[in-house]
């Protein structure tokens, strides 16, 4: 894994007094190495939601094929699509998130695609702030907000393409377990990697 070179990272968390990250395992995933984990300023819009909100995010990359790009993004102004369904928009309307953002020295990089980076130490947050309206906090982030019913079918279609993504808590989702039964979320068709990590907490 690659060292960290001039990024800003992050951990989002619904607590606001975290004094130290221990590394843990992810709830669902109680096998996996324990980790504390941190996003890219570039991807920290995917975390602007309720910690166990499902959501599915995908945007253009270098090996997306112009038909993908033109299909998916063709009039879109956004860098990245985030995608969650209706019935989380009260609680992304109400929830209270912390950013905090982490010492660069203590990670290296995970997942280059999606953003992600890890420590295996305890980390203390060199900063913790509100992130404020949520809503808002998308809005500025150059990201297109998609609310809809159900994900599922939006993420098989998703996976299928050359778009890069990232899906997290889909677990969570409206439909998951009837399609995926319980094939955990890191283990579904993809080709950017979903996130069952715990990115915030």
């Amino acid at each position: 894994m690659k060292s960290v070179d001039n990024q800003t990272l992050y951990h989002f968390s619904e607590e606001p007094n975290i004094a130290v990250f221990e590394p843990r395992p992810p709830l669902a995933l109680p096998d996996v190495e324990p980790l504390v984990w941190a996003i890219d300023a570039w991807h920290a819009p995917m975390y602007y939601v309720p910690r166990d909100c499902p959501r599915a995010c995908f945007w253009p990359g270098a090996q997306t094929s112009a038909d993908d790009r033109e299909r998916w993004f063709g009039g879109v102004d956004a860098k990245m699509v985030v995608a969650i369904e209706s019935a989380w928009l009260d609680r992304l309307r109400s929830t209270t998130l912390y950013r905090y953002t982490m010492p660069v020295e203590r990670f290296v990089a995970s997942d280059d695609t999606a953003g992600h980076f890890v420590s295996r130490e305890r980390v203390t947050p060199l900063s913790v702030e509100p992130v404020g309206d949520l809503l808002a906090a998308l809005a500025a982030s150059n990201v297109e907000l998609r609310i809809t019913p159900r994900l599922v079918a939006l993420w098989q279609r998703v996976i299928a393409t050359t778009l890069e993504f990232s899906g997290t808590r889909l677990r969570n989702a409206e439909g998951w377990r009837e399609v995926f039964g319980s094939v955990r979320q890191n283990e579904a068709p993809r080709q950017a990697g979903t996130s069952p990590q715990p990115l915030s907490h």
